[in-house]
């Protein structure tokens, strides 16, 4: 499948390109340039006064977590994990995993995200979801060494690697998925280590998300969770690690020595009152960071256009320094910063040879007017309600609003069918 987007304004890191065409073919963007002939290609778009720019990447969070949106709100993060969240998790089948995953992605695609690094239960059915609809993901099961699973779950784990790894030409890819330290005893992460080390898997792992996570593990080991990961030997495996917010010098320095990335959540932590992560210090000590929604039962929306004003805004508050992170660097967090938090090289950016995960913005709203800077309006303006089309690997999976990978009637059904499975349950 061919596809040629024509006279479109394209947004690049260093400039933006205006009316030039876009040729994509096998999966990827062939081709940037001015009135590009293609008598042959199977798709024409017409991108006049549209802006194309890279799909936006979520780098942390917990799909079929839609299922409890607003479920357990306004309670302190270790309260709405274990008297909550984790109670209502093992009521959770895979039915119910499949339709909380597509009513994610069919948010996801409706605000220009195109890819996603997951972490949670039933993590087939998520795969499963994801090539239904097209969408592009990084997958790992959550592993907590203290629950009387672990063991299982490990196993669960390594098989969705062998099963799903570069799964649908690329579009799947399996990390593992330990939890957290607190939930991940010494000798179970060891073994997680060693599984990782066996099949060359990267690790994706929840690291310093609240002030009491940190104390906890300074009392128990004599160390913060990052020394602690380093000293078991989890760095020695490509990392990212999510949330990373209570991190001091000492901290970032061992990130940024083993090349472990980093999943900034900002909504999220404000929400449960984790606090700020200190994204501008880790930039400046050149670590890879994307931007990430964590779940919807945490956030309440998979919003990254909210995410990416929350970031801009936050961390010029804190730290009262207007120039903290700029509108340049927030919209860099939510593409190429989220590409290569996944390890991607060949995402995040709109260039010859990578791969056509591209969103078409409709800048004809009010909130769009006037366009004296294009980078600050997507930064601080832009809005889901936006985007117009979303391609994902080559393939169109939203055009002009109308999702067409996803029957939304009957994704609401089967919605409405779950929350009432769900109500009912004892």
């Amino acid at each position: 499948m061919s596809t040629l987007i024509q006279h479109v304004d394209l947004w690049t890191p260093q400039e933006i390109k205006i009316d030039v065409d876009i040729l994509v073919s096998d999966q990827r963007i062939q081709k940037i340039g001015k009135n590009l002939e293609c008598e042959d290609v199977d798709n024409k778009i017409n991108g006049k006064r549209m802006l194309a720019m890279p799909g936006l990447i979520n780098s942390h969070t917990h799909v079929a977590m839609t299922l409890f949106r607003s479920y357990a709100d306004d309670v302190a993060l270790m309260d709405w994990l274990e008297n909550h969240i984790w109670p209502a998790e093992a009521k959770l089948n895979d039915e119910v995993v499949y339709w909380g995953s597509q009513l994610a992605f069919a948010e996801m695609i409706r605000g220009g995200t195109t890819a996603f690094c997951d972490m949670y239960m039933h993590m087939p059915q998520v795969a499963k979801a994801a090539v239904d609809v097209g969408m592009r993901g990084n997958i790992a099961r959550g592993l907590a060494g203290t629950s009387p699973n672990g063991e299982e779950a490990l196993q669960e784990n390594v098989a969705l690697f062998h099963e799903w790894h570069q799964a649908e030409n690329g579009l799947i890819r399996v990390m593992l998925g330990p939890h957290a330290p607190y939930t991940c005893p010494a000798k179970y992460l060891e073994k997680v280590i060693d599984a990782a080390g066996k099949d060359n898997i990267e690790i994706h792992i929840h690291l310093c998300e609240t002030q009491g996570e940190v104390e906890t593990c300074r009392e128990k080991h004599g160390l913060s969770p990052i020394a602690y990961m380093e000293k078991l030997g989890l760095f020695t495996q490509p990392t990212l690690a999510a949330h990373c917010v209570h991190v001091d010098a000492d901290d970032i320095a061992i990130i940024a020595e083993h090349n472990v990335r980093v999943a900034h959540n900002p909504r999220s932590n404000l929400k449960l009152a984790s606090g700020v992560a200190p994204i501008p210090q880790m930039l400046a000590a050149n670590i890879t960071v994307g931007l990430a929604t964590d779940g919807a039962s945490s956030n309440n929306k998979l919003d990254m256009w909210e995410e990416m004003q929350t970031a801009a805004l936050i961390h010029k508050g804190v730290s009262y320094d207007p120039t903290a992170i700029p509108a340049q660097t927030a919209v860099e967090l939510a593409t190429s910063g989220g590409a290569h938090a996944l390890g991607y090289s060949d995402l995040g950016e709109l260039k010859e040879g990578n791969l056509a995960d591209i969103i078409l913005i409709d800048r004809n709203g009010f909130h769009w007017q006037p366009q004296y800077n294009v980078t600050s309006l997507l930064a601080y303006a832009a809005q889901s309600s936006d985007v117009d089309t979303v391609m994902i690997n080559g393939k169109l999976v939203m055009q002009h609003r109308q999702l067409l990978t996803i029957d939304e009637e009957r994704l609401r059904s089967e919605i409405t069918k779950a929350q009432e499975d769900f109500n009912n349950l004892s």
